[in-house]
């Protein structure tokens, strides 16, 4: 599974790793929010590293829509539930102020970007309330959104909601031209380096499979943190979702869809080599608790070829974000880390518009300054309704925690692998073991996260054990790819080759 994105070569330029160096900021992750955030303290004159466990955009970024809204689907009026009509529209302001930095970039660096009309459309009766819904919240936050009762789409649909002048991109493109410029101003880019801990001192310790390096300040802008201070990988759920991309022989429709209903639908074209893309995407749920992502995936393609007819599928890949209770991003500096550590998460989707108002934020917080939207967001309380979202997605985790040893005890044993692509949880006395088999690879490990001790389960899409507690997911050989974890999954057989 390869995302239109990143089936391109290798084009970003990365520096060697130097062992015990010592910088003003270290920033883990270079994604969106890593590469904007590094290149906001090079500009200021500070000496960056950032440190990417794979490549440059290899996560979130890499695996997104790439849509750049105001307009969010029904996340507007899902905010207005949890908390105040201030808060709300803080959130607004400071996603308004992201994308306008974003464009501006874009422009000043030659991305390419196309300005598209958002619609969040009803895909069923159902769903027009929460169209009326969404409206309302826009129009309540200051948005000039409008009703459309009709769209001149393929798919089905009872109306939506419209926000003008919205924006579509190749996040690779942008990446690449922040990678640049972060460079050009003396940061350093080192790829292929996970790093395993962060420890707050003066200064503080990061600790990689490669070494240590030290810095002044450390943020992680990893998707979730993987320091379990202040226990943000309970305060937020991770959510795995699917994108498509597909040629098709007839007109595309003008503008970027999503639906406010379920199954999620999302919509939009993509120019690539000179002719639309298609992109598909939805079928979303939380991380290790979908029976077989495969058949999601299947299901968006079959959707697709019903109202597209003729479709040829080009490209499939998948996306892994956090959702908080709230729908508002967290950001700042951990708990517990002396204002040393700093880190953002919780986009829910919508990182294109979060990181760079994130980013912002995370500039503003160290260096000084007056981000007034920020500071609103910054002073938020929990709510009653935040209090029950989170008391019930952690009685899911419970439950998924329960499930998983008790499936594990009552599965036999098989003495024969698993098929090609196919991964199975049993056990070796009381231990969970995952054996599962791939390009005829056959692999036994520990079953079991390294996190929290949930029984992971198989990811028969990407050949992957992920975990239903709080998101983690590790390679079919054990090594870790993303979440909360820091650990590899033990290993309790060597491979062995069908």
């Amino acid at each position: 599974m390869t995302s239109l994105w990143l089936e391109r070569s290798e084009t970003t330029q990365t520096d060697d790793f130097v062992p015990d160096a010592l910088y003003d900021v270290v920033i883990v992750g270079a994604g969106l929010t890593g590469l904007v955030t590094g290149l906001l303290f090079v500009r200021a004159g500070m000496r960056v590293a950032i440190l990417e466990a794979r490549r440059v955009g290899s996560a979130a970024t890499g695996n997104t829509t790439g849509k750049l809204s105001l307009l969010q689907g029904k996340h507007l009026s899902g905010i207005l539930r949890h908390t105040t009509v201030k808060t709300a529209r803080a959130y607004v302001d400071g996603n308004r102020e992201g994308m306008e930095w974003l464009l501006r970039y874009c422009l000043q660096h030659g991305v390419a970007v196309q300005r598209r009309d958002a619609f969040s459309y009803a895909s069923t009766p159902a769903g027009v309330d929460r169209v009326e819904e969404e409206f309302r919240a826009g129009r309540s936050l200051g948005l000039d959104v409008t009703r459309n009762y009709a769209l001149d789409v393929p798919f089905p649909s009872f109306g939506a909601v419209r926000l003008a002048d919205q924006a579509q991109f190749d996040p690779l493109d942008v990446l690449d031209a922040l990678a640049r410029d972060f460079r050009s101003h003396g940061g350093q880019l080192i790829e292929e380096t996970r790093v395993r801990s962060v420890r707050p001192s003066q200064p503080t310790r990061v600790s990689s499979d490669r070494g240590a390096v030290f810095g002044d300040k450390v943020i992680l802008a990893t998707g979730t943190p993987f320091l379990d201070r202040g226990l943000y990988f309970a305060k937020q759920q991770a959510l795995r979702s699917y994108a498509l991309a597909f040629r098709v022989p007839r007109d595309t429709p003008d503008g970027m869809f999503l639906s406010v209903d379920e199954p999620s639908r999302s919509v939009r074209t993509a120019p690539i080599d000179g002719e639309d893309r298609v992109l598909v995407g939805g079928n979303g749920h939380p991380v290790g608790r979908a029976e077989s992502p495969l058949a999601l995936i299947a299901d968006l393609t079959a959707w697709t070829e019903r109202y597209f007819p003729g479709a040829e599928r080009t490209n499939s890949w998948s996306a892994q974000d956090y959702r908080t209770a709230s729908g508002i991003p967290f950001v700042g500096w951990m708990p517990r880390a002396r204002k040393d550590v700093y880190f953002a998460s919780g986009y829910d989707k919508w990182g294109m518009t979060n990181a760079v108002a994130c980013s912002l934020t995370l500039a503003s917080d160290i260096l000084g300054g007056n981000l007034p939207w920020s500071q609103k967001l910054h002073r938020r309380v929990t709510t009653p309704a935040d209090a029950g979202t989170f008391i019930g997605a952690n009685a899911a985790v419970g439950v998924a925690a329960v499930r998983g040893y008790l499936g594990a005890w009552s599965r036999a044993k098989s003495t024969e692998p698993p098929a090609d692509g196919r991964g199975v949880v049993s056990h070796h006395g009381i231990l969970p073991v995952g054996v599962s088999t791939v390009a005829g690879d056959t692999c036994t490990v520990s079953a079991v996260c390294p996190h929290l001790a949930g029984v992971l389960t198989w990811n028969d899409a990407e050949l992957s054990w992920d975990c239903p507690l709080h998101g983690s997911r590790f390679a079919a050989s054990g090594e870790l790819i993303e979440g909360p974890a820091k650990g590899d999954l033990r290993r309790i057989a060597r491979s062995v080759k069908r």
